[in-house]
């Protein structure tokens, strides 16, 4: 275990005090969070087992050189300067991300160029060769991070945004980010301990992340490829160890997890993706109108849903969010219930109190995750008084 590095992961604002805790759990040390992104300490083990395991990361991040810079022209030298022939061939592929926070340095394009000037020159005045730009499947993906005048460079061992879980081929109109999904679902308690509802699936984005929660599986397992398979000190056997370890821990799950849609593409394309996901066997996808539905049974139900937000789909918000108070308060007693919506004033329909409100972000738009406790015995307290 010797060989411990510190790393960073990157989340969604709100997510830090989540993705902590699943680092926790996993094993890491030195655990720091910060804006967006948690520090924390592993080996290269961890680093594999942390980009299979964590479901609220986005990106695992291993730092490499932090110098202070004033000028493009100190970025290209210090740049420059750094020994990449030890991590790259003149053969091999290069991708930059850069994200800026300065006033010296306004353009992350720019910066990204730059970076790259820098180092196929060292390449080329060395080897007389330079490396290409992939910027899908590169041999080493760098990100560059500049605040003020301090720049830090690091290897990016994940590649593709960790959001990408692999199990997706079908979405609808305005799929859910899988890591908003699995951050919606651990905010809101859920453990794989009771029945669960999507009332509104979607192409099912949220059921196939409560499975894999409540099984404890990977959410990463169906993933093609991470960065760190193209790095010069990849240890197939290594991630072989830790996935199998990981797969050891998965339980067995003794619930339902059910979803509903309204629309027969959206249905298709659900179950299409739980079959990707192999989780078939966990969850039931129905063609179903959420307000003409009751609670199956008595015991406890656990629902999360993301509803349209109208901002593509054109519905009347009022008496849509509306329908959904009723519809819980009537048909869904003993049911713990959270949504996420960014329409703010919709939520005065509801007709209902939240218990909690969670500022998150969906894309671009601040949101709010909203959770109503449904209690038992309001349906029969009703019926005895009529």
């Amino acid at each position: 275990m010797g060989n411990n590095f510190k790393m960073i992961a990157k989340t969604m604002f709100g997510f830090e005090p989540l993705l902590a805790k699943e680092l926790r759990e996993l094993g890491a040390m030195d655990i720091k969070e910060g804006t967006r992104n948690v520090s924390f300490t592993g080996d290269n083990g961890f680093m594999y087992k942390a980009n299979l395991c964590l479901r609220t990361a986005i990106k695992v991040l291993k730092p490499y050189k932090s110098f202070k810079i004033y000028s493009e022209e100190d970025l290209y030298k210090s740049i420059y300067a750094l020994p990449w022939e030890e991590f790259m061939d003149v053969d091999d592929t290069l991708a930059i991300d850069a994200t800026v926070h300065s006033e010296t340095f306004t353009h992350s394009k720019y910066i990204s160029l730059k970076t790259k000037d820098a180092i196929v020159d060292r390449f080329r005045d060395k080897f007389g060769k330079r490396p290409d730009v992939d910027l899908d499947f590169p041999t080493l993906r760098l990100n560059i991070h500049i605040e003020q005048n301090f720049c830090d460079v690091s290897f990016d061992s994940s590649g593709q945004s960790l959001h990408k879980r692999g199990y997706k081929t079908a979405t609808n109109i305005a799929p859910i980010n899988e890591v908003l999904a699995a951050g919606m679902l651990l905010q809101s308690g859920w453990n794989g301990q009771s029945d669960f509802l999507d009332p509104m699936c979607g192409s099912g984005t949220l059921l196939i992340e409560a499975a894999m929660i409540a099984c404890n599986i990977p959410p990463n397992l169906n993933r093609k490829e991470f960065a760190f398979e193209r790095w010069k000190d990849w240890d197939a056997d290594l991630f072989e160890k830790i996935e199998e370890s990981v797969l050891k821990k998965v339980r067995e799950f003794h619930f339902t997890i059910k979803g509903y849609d309204t629309s027969p593409s959206a249905v298709h394309k659900a179950i299409d993706n739980v079959e990707n996901a192999n989780l078939s066997e966990f969850i039931k996808v129905e063609r179903q109108d959420f307000f003409e539905s009751e609670k199956e049974n008595d015991r406890h139900l656990h629902m999360v849903f993301n509803p349209p937000y109208g901002e593509r789909l054109e519905i009347d918000m009022p008496a849509f969010y509306k329908r959904i108070g009723d519809t819980l308060k009537q048909n869904y007693p003993g049911t713990q219930a959270w949504f996420i919506t960014s329409n703010l004033e919709a939520i005065k329909n509801v007709g209902l109190r939240p218990s909690r409100k969670i500022k998150m972000y969906n894309g671009a738009l601040e949101s709010r995750l909203l959770k109503y406790e449904i209690y038992e015995g309001t349906k029969k307290v009703h019926k005895q008084q009529d």
